[in-house]
C-alpha cells in the first residue's frame, strides 16, 4: 500500500516532460449545437460574436480564473457559470473551464432515483450514454465561448489510473470514510458523494454500498490528480465552482487550497434569481463562522424592516423563492391541532428535522453525532418531561426535495419508539402543514441544522441549536456545544417569554443579511418553469459589464480581488438611508 500511495503522490505532482507539451496542444473536439435548454451563446451574442471575440484576446494574460465545477450535465451550474466566464472575461480575467470528459466513475450527477439500474452503476460505474450526454452538455457551451477549456483526461495517465484503482479496491472499506491523501479529506469528500447517491444518512444496511462508495473513492482521487496537475501547470489565481463539497468539487477545493488558489464556492439561493457565493469553501462551513460585524451594524430603517417581514411571510408560501414544499399550505390553526392532536394549553416545544444525507460534512461543533442521534435522545428526554409536548416537523424535502429521501426520519423514529411517549408527536414530511404556522405556538423550537432558526428568531420565538445551523454564532440562539450542555439548556423549558425586543431586531437584520445581501440578484437571469431552473436574458454584452448590474459586480469583484460576497441591497432599497 505504501508503494503504490507513493507512486499516485508523485503522478499527481509531475509528468514526463512529454506528456505535459501533449497537454499543451491537445484541442478540444468540436461538439454538437446545445439542446435549447443550454445558453447558445454564439444566439445570444449574434450581433456581437466578433467584439466577444475581441474580448477573449483582450483579456489573455490577465488574471487566470478557472471556472471548475466540472459536471457539465448539470443545466443550471453550466448556465451561471458560462455567465461568469463570460463576465469575468469582460473584466480582463483569462478564463479556463475544466470538465469532466467520461473520465470519473461516478460524480454528483447522478442518484439511485436517476440511474435506471443501480446495481449495473455498482458493478461497472456510471453507464457511457449517461457520461457522453452528460459531457455533450457542458462541453457544447464551454467550446462555443472560444475561452481555454481542459478536460479531466488531459491530466490523467495511464499510470496514474492504473494506480488510483489500484488503491479503491485494495483499501479495507472500514477506512474509505477517514481517508486523507497529504492532508486533502479525500474519503470525506466520497462519503459525502455515495450518501447523496443513495439518499441516505448512513449506508448502513444498503446492499450496494460498499462498490458505489468505492466508485465515489476512486472518482474522488481522479479528481485530486486532475485538480492538483492542473492548477500546478496554469497557476490560477481563484477557482470559482458550484456547492463546494461531493466529487468533484469537492475534492477541487480541497487541492485548491493546499495550493494557495483562493477558492470561491457557490449555490443557487433561496430568493428567485440570487445565488450565494463564498469564499475558501461551501457555505455550508463558512457561514457558520461569519462574523457578526458583517451585518450587526446595518444602519436599521422602517424600511429594511418592511421588506424584511413581508419576504420572511412570502415564504410561507414560497411566492418569491426558486422552490417550496407546498402548493397549499394549512395555514388554519385549528384543522393544524386537530391533525396534530397537540394541546396548546400545554406548553408546546417544536423540533425542525433536516433532510439525513444532505451535505453530510464534519462539523466539529455539533453536541451530537448526527441528526438521527440528536431526535433519538430528545425524544428520551421529552418522554421523562410529560409536562411538555414536543412537535417533530420533518422536512417536507424528504419527499419534495430535488432528491428525495430513501431513509425517512419518521421510520427512524419508529424503529426506536414503536409507540411514541403521549407526549410526542410527529408531522410527517408529507403533511400540508404549515411549519411556521405551527411553530409560531410553540414555547421554542429546537433546530439542527435547518436554515428556519434565521425565520423563528424574527419572529420572537426562542432557538435552540444542537447541529451545525447557520443561526449559531450569531448571539440569537442558544447554542449547545455539548450533549451535557444541550441537556441543559433542555432543563430550562419551558422559557418564562418570548425573545426580548432587542434581540428580535437583531435576529431581523441577521435576516436581511442573510436573505438580501448574502443572497446576491443577477440581473441577467430569468426563472423558467422549473423549479431551481433558469435562462440567460440578455440585450447584449453591454448588460455584463462593469457598472451595469449591481449584483454581478458583487460576485466577479469576489472571486476577482476576493472582496467579500455581501450585496449591499440596502443602497438599493426604496426609502433608505
Amino acid at each position: 500500500m505504501t508503494s503504490l500511495l507513493e507512486k499516485i503522490r508523485r503522478w499527481t505532482r509531475t509528468a514526463p516532460k512529454e506528456i505535459l507539451e501533449q497537454q499543451l496542444t491537445t484541442s478540444v473536439p468540436r461538439q454538437q449545437k446545445p439542446s435549447n435548454r443550454y445558453p447558445d451563446w454564439p444566439q445570444l451574442l449574434k450581433h456581437e460574436w466578433s467584439r466577444w471575440q475581441d474580448a477573449v484576446q483582450a483579456a489573455t494574460g490577465g488574471p487566470r480564473i478557472l471556472i471548475a465545477t466540472g459536471v457539465g450535465g448539470h443545466l443550471p451550474v453550466v448556465t451561471l457559470d458560462s455567465l461568469l466566464a463570460v463576465a469575468l472575461t469582460l473584466r480582463g480575467a483569462e478564463v479556463h473551464l475544466l470538465l469532466c470528459d467520461q473520465t470519473l466513475p461516478a460524480c454528483e450527477q447522478l442518484t439511485f432515483h436517476k440511474v435506471s439500474n443501480p446495481a449495473a452503476f455498482a458493478a461497472q460505474g456510471i453507464s457511457e450514454k449517461t457520461c457522453r450526454s452528460c459531457f455533450n452538455g457542458g462541453s457544447s457551451v464551454y467550446h462555443a465561448l472560444g475561452v481555454p477549456f481542459h478536460l479531466y483526461g488531459e491530466f490523467i495517465t495511464p499510470e496514474i489510473k492504473q494506480g488510483v484503482t489500484e488503491l479503491a479496491a485494495e483499501i479495507p472499506l472500514a477506512e474509505i470514510a477517514g481517508y486523507q491523501l497529504d492532508g486533502l479529506r479525500i474519503g470525506e469528500h466520497a462519503l459525502a458523494g455515495a450518501l447523496r447517491f443513495f439518499a441516505r444518512g448512513t449506508l448502513e444496511n444498503e446492499p450496494l454500498a460498499e462498490p458505489v462508495l468505492r466508485h465515489y473513492f476512486k472518482a474522488a482521487l481522479l479528481t485530486t490528480a486532475v485538480a492538483r496537475r492542473c492548477l500546478r501547470q496554469y497557476h490560477f489565481a481563484c477557482a470559482t465552482f458550484h456547492h463546494g463539497i461531493y466529487v468533484p468539487q469537492g475534492l477541487v477545493g480541497e487541492v485548491a487550497r493546499q495550493e494557495g488558489v483562493r477558492v470561491a464556492n457557490w449555490q443557487v439561493a433561496y430568493r428567485k434569481k440570487s445565488f450565494i457565493f463564498s469564499h475558501h469553501d461551501t457555505y455550508h462551513h463558512t457561514m457558520l463562522t461569519e462574523p457578526v460585524s458583517t451585518w450587526e451594524n446595518i444602519s436599521w430603517t422602517p424600511h429594511l424592516e418592511t421588506e424584511t417581514m413581508d419576504y420572511l411571510k412570502s415564504r410561507w408560501q414560497g411566492t418569491r423563492d426558486w422552490i417550496w414544499f407546498h402548493e397549499t399550505p394549512q395555514e388554519d390553526l385549528e384543522a393544524i391541532i386537530r391533525e396534530v392532536g397537540v394541546d396548546l394549553s400545554r406548553p408546546c416545544i417544536g423540533l425542525l428535522t433536516n433532510v439525513m444525507w444532505d451535505a453530510q460534512l464534519h462539523y466539529p461543533a455539533n453536541a451530537f453525532p448526527n441528526m438521527k442521534e440528536w431526535i433519538i435522545q430528545t425524544i428520551q428526554y421529552f418522554a421523562r418531561r410529560p409536562e411538555l409536548q414536543l412537535v417533530i416537523r420533518i422536512h417536507p424535502a424528504e419527499l419534495r426535495g430535488t432528491v428525495k429521501s430513501r431513509q425517512l426520519m419518521a421510520d427512524e423514529i419508529r424503529q426506536i419508539f414503536p409507540e411514541l411517549p403521549p407526549n410526542v408527536f410527529v408531522i410527517p414530511p408529507e403533511s400540508q402543514i404549515s411549519t411556521y404556522v405551527m411553530m409560531a405556538q410553540c414555547n421554542a423550537v429546537i433546530i439542527y441544522g435547518t436554515k428556519t432558526g434565521v425565520e423563528l428568531t424574527s419572529m420572537g420565538v426562542p432557538v435552540i441549536v444542537g447541529g451545525e445551523a447557520w443561526i449559531r454564532n450569531k448571539g440569537l440562539t442558544l447554542d449547545a456545544r455539548s450533549i451535557d450542555e444541550y441537556f441543559k439548556i433542555l432543563d430550562q423549558l419551558p422559557f418564562s417569554q418570548p425573545l426580548e425586543p432587542a434581540i428580535i431586531e437583531r435576529g431581523r437584520k441577521y435576516a436581511y443579511h442573510f436573505f438580501f445581501r448574502r443572497m446576491i440578484p443577477v440581473a441577467s437571469i430569468e426563472p423558467t418553469e422549473e423549479a431551481k431552473s433558469y435562462r440567460i436574458q440578455l440585450s447584449g454584452l453591454d448588460d455584463l459589464l462593469p457598472g451595469k448590474d449591481p449584483g454581478l459586480d458583487t460576485i466577479c469583484n469576489g472571486i476577482l480581488h476576493g472582496s467579500d460576497f455581501v450585496y449591499p441591497a440596502e443602497l438599493y432599497t426604496v426609502g433608505s438611508v
